[in-house]
């Protein structure tokens, strides 16, 4: 019974604890609901219903990929759109370069 309580208890510190940090690193701009001085208070003073209502309620929404979308008010200026990113090039083989295949070629005909 002992452990399942300590248990409980390293659960709900590290709940308590990912909200403040999470309150903490996020941007001022960023909070919803209310500033980012008062979440930090609430997380801190009402341990884990505090972090729930900032995981709930003050947590900036998730960006959505498509088109850039207008910043809701406040947060201001254009989100970017993920598909704008330039992509990692996959790495090239030996196959796929025209100047080893003609080389390749080349010596397989002895003309070297």
């Amino acid at each position: 019974m002992a452990l399942l309580g300590g248990l409980v208890t390293l659960l709900t510190l590290g709940v308590w604890l990912y909200g403040l940090f999470d309150v903490l690193t996020t941007p001022d701009d960023e909070c919803r609901g209310m500033p980012k001085l008062l979440w930090i208070i609430v997380v801190a003073l009402f341990f884990v219903v505090g972090a729930l209502a900032w995981f709930l309620l003050g947590r900036p929404r998730a960006r959505v990929g498509g088109a850039a979308t207008p910043a809701p008010p406040g947060l201001g200026g254009v989100l970017p759109n993920p598909s704008e990113r330039p992509r990692p090039q996959p790495p090239r083989g030996p196959d796929d370069d025209p100047d080893f295949l003609k080389d390749l070629d080349r010596r397989l005909r002895g003309d070297e």
